[in-house]
Parts: structure tokens; sequence; C-alpha cells
């Protein structure tokens, strides 16, 4: 009894040490997260509640409680949001398509092979040491109204000859889903590396068909994969403002809500339109996220 007894004016000896250790390891991490994160955010929450000073210039706002700035971006801005989640969520759809068959490959196929597989994980990452930007711009030549892409359609008739591919939604779409294949790829290639093929023998020796086996074993388990690469992919490719740009591929009628928000922000100065419009895009991310994540019962990724 004496023994326990001293253990544990030991242990409660211990104990305040201990925590004041874990806090000034966490301290770090919390200031970073507070300077980083909550501080911009706040502000970005308090501006977007401003009001105009009267009589004031352009870009001058005072400190207020403006709730209708988000009713007013809404209305205002309505076509965009729509149209943003709409190119998301269909480059998103496609990456996948495209990212699933090449994952598969380099993680299964391959896996006997490591040069080969070595090499198709270089190619999937090669697009990244080349900056966002000039891969971006490097399609807008490839689409541009002389290049030969464009001359072949309008000689076999695919194309008037006063039509152009830059500006179109298709185009759009195509340079979203291209950007970030890679953002697919790699979280699917981990998942699927991990993949036990006895199973897929075992599902070939009880006479099941490849196909049968693929959506009875392999999709199901590269689920966690799927969810993890589609997050990616599809929270930048909502707020991505470069490709839709006028500057790149796209043209006003393809204006997404990140091309909005640049614009409010850099040129017509509308601080709290275009901080309300981050805010709504923030808020309707975190909750498309969280519905996601439950309906397809990976909420360990939370």
């Amino acid at each position: 009894m004496a023994q326990l007894a001293t253990r544990g004016k030991i242990s409660a000896a211990g104990q305040p040490k201990k925590s004041r250790i874990v806090l000034l390891l966490l301290l770090p991490g919390m200031i970073y997260l507070g300077l980083f994160f909550i501080t911009p955010f706040v502000s970005l929450i308090t501006t977007s509640l401003q009001a105009p000073i009267p009589g004031g210039g352009i870009g001058q706002y005072q400190a207020g409680f403006e709730i209708g700035n988000y009713a007013f971006v809404t209305g205002e801005y309505l076509e965009q949001i729509v149209r943003s989640f709409i190119y998301a969520t269909v480059a998103t759809l496609l990456a996948l398509a495209f990212s699933y068959p090449i994952a598969y490959f380099i993680a299964v196929k391959a896996r006997n092979y490591p040069i080969l597989q070595g090499l198709m994980l270089t190619l999937v990452i090669a697009p990244f040491f080349i900056s966002f930007l000039l891969r971006t711009f490097a399609w807008k030549e490839i689409f541009g109204q002389d290049s030969w892409i464009s001359t072949l359609l309008r000689d076999t008739s695919f194309m008037a000859q006063d039509e152009f591919l830059l500006g179109t939604p298709m185009v759009v779409i195509f340079g979203l889903t291209y950007n970030f294949i890679p953002f697919m790829t790699l979280p699917l290639y981990t998942n699927l590396e991990r993949l036990d093929t006895a199973l897929l023998e075992a599902g070939s020796d009880l006479y099941a068909k490849p196909a049968n086996t693929f959506w009875k074993v392999t999709f199901p388990l590269s689920i966690p994969g799927i969810t993890s690469g589609t997050l990616l992919t599809f929270i930048p490719i909502a707020g991505d403002y470069v490709t839709a740009s006028r500057s790149f591929l796209g043209s006003p009628n393809t204006a997404m809500l990140g091309n909005v928000i640049e614009s409010n922000f850099l040129r017509i100065q509308d601080y709290p339109s275009a901080s309300a419009l981050s805010v709504m895009l923030m808020a309707a991310i975190v909750v498309l996220v969280a519905v996601y994540i439950r309906r397809t019962g990976t909420e360990d990724l939370l």
C-alpha cells in the first residue's frame, strides 16, 4: 500500500511537467495556425461584412455588419458560382476516368517491373517540374486560332471558319482536367499499391470474370484512394482562376468563381464582395466534402 501511494504521488507530481512539455511542443504549431490560418480567416469574414464609406472613393470601406453583401454576390454572380461547381465536377470525373487505369497499371500490373513502375511514376510527377502557368499557356498556343489543331478542324469541317477553340467550355474543362490529373493519380496509386493481388487470384480461382473481380474486389478496396483523389482534385479546381482566365484558355463566357474573386480584389477593388464570395466558396466546399466523405464511408479522412 505504501508503494502504491508513493507511485501515485510521483505520477501526480510528474503529470503537470508532462503537460507543460506537451504544451511547449504544440505551441509552434498553434502559433503558426493562429497567424496564417485563423487570423486571415477572421480578417476575411470581417472584410466581407464591410460597408462603403459615404462619399468615399473606389476601394474605401469601413467596418460594419452588412449581411446583405452575401445576398448581393449570390444574385450578381450566381451564374459563375454554378459554372464553377459544374466545371469542377466534370473535370474531376474526367480526371478520375483517366487516372484510374494509369494508377492501376502502375500499382498492380507493373508491380513486378520496378524500372517500368519507376519510369511511369516519373512521367506522372514530371508536370510538377514545370510551372503551372507555363503548362497552361502552352495549351493556349496549341488551341490557338492558327494552331495545327484549329486548322485541321476547319479543313475537315468539324469547325466553322469563324469559330475558335479558345474560350469554349470544352477547352477550359480540358485544361482543368489536364492540370490536376497528377493530384488524382498519386492518391489512387498509393491506395492500389497496397492491394493484395492474392485477392484477385482468388477471384479468378473461383471462376469470376475479370469485370466481376474488379467491381466486387478492386473497386471497393480503392474507394479511400478515389475519395482522397477526388477531394485533392475538386477543391483546387473549384477555386481555380488561371485556366478559365481570358489570358489563358477562357473567356468572359467561361469565367469561374475564382476569376470573379480575383477581379473584385485586384481590379474593381470591391473587397467585401470578393471576401463574401471567398467565404461562400469555402463554406460550400466544407459542406460538400463532409457529405461526400460520409456517403463514401471514409470518415477517417476528416
